[in-house]
């Protein structure tokens, strides 16, 4: 009977070491769901702002080394509205798409031209300055219309609205010596190509051209009547990153609102040229 009573004991005290274990079964916590767009730049705490950094007066560089320029004083204003650092990186303007859509940047921000084109490829803010494509010529060079450059050698730079405008115009780039535009990876190589003779014009932002021309001379550059159209600057997102192009775009509105935007625009050109 002990020998019964004591199998029993050991019998039952197995299946609660087995129930005990059954029912110890280990906490697995769920993953968090991973942040995306800008509420995953809140989370860093910063955004990376991709631009040309040879492009006056939008961003360029003092002698000293410091990035300055319109479109970097206007970002950093909207990001501090919303609490939120920015990084700004110098790239090549060949590939700024790419550099956008493969995450090295968070937008391109910097005289970017909103174009039918470029909305394929990215999200546009609403428009914050008005521009248009200039032609530059010396003042000694005889030119003074756009018929006037046929077999001329002009120049632009590379994967730019101007180089856009340009090769949109069948008729006038089929006239051009080599059949082409001459592409630059700056603008400032471009003016020094004019300056050296070794290009007979040279079309670029109206923006741009106009603060160059200024630093170094009006009397020394003509800038021609006709031009290659009008256009807007916009900032440049990745499709889908709709809530950030929605703040930047209430940030933008309220800087035009309060004047922050016309401040800005005062110190690089004497005045508002914003858009409204």
């Amino acid at each position: 009977m002990k020998k019964m009573m004591m199998l029993v004991l050991v019998v039952l005290m197995t299946m609660g070491v087995f129930a005990g274990c059954a029912t110890e079964k280990p906490v697995t916590e769920e993953p968090a769901a991973e942040l995306t767009g800008y509420q995953a730049l809140v989370e860093r705490g910063y955004v990376i702002v991709g631009l040309d950094d040879t492009f006056a007066p939008l961003g360029f560089r003092t002698t000293d080394g410091e990035l300055i320029g319109f479109d970097v004083d206007l970002a950093k204003e909207v990001f501090a509205r919303l609490d939120l650092e920015v990084k700004f990186q110098p790239i090549d303007w060949s590939m700024k798409e790419t550099e956008l859509n493969s995450g090295n940047i968070d937008m391109i921000w910097n005289g970017y031209t909103i174009t039918p084109e470029r909305e394929e490829k990215v999200a546009f803010s609403t428009p914050y300055l008005k521009n248009r494509q200039v032609i530059v010529v010396l003042p000694e060079s005889g030119i003074a219309t756009k018929a006037d450059l046929a077999g001329k050698n002009v120049a632009c730079q590379s994967e730019s609205s101007a180089y856009a405008a340009i090769t949109a115009d069948e008729a006038f780039t089929a006239a051009l010596d080599g059949g082409a535009p001459i592409a630059f990876d700056t603008n400032n190589e471009a003016f020094m190509d004019l300056e050296a003779g070794r290009v007979d014009a040279l079309v670029a932002d109206e923006i741009m051209a106009m603060y160059y021309i200024g630093e170094k001379g009006v009397e020394n550059y003509l800038v021609l009547d006709e031009d290659f159209g009008k256009e807007e600057y916009g900032v440049g997102f990745r499709k889908g990153d709709s809530e950030l192009v929605q703040k930047v775009n209430e940030t933008l509105d309220a800087m035009k609102e309060d004047g922050a935007a016309a401040k800005v625009s005062t110190v690089y050109f004497g005045t508002d040229i914003v858009s409204k």
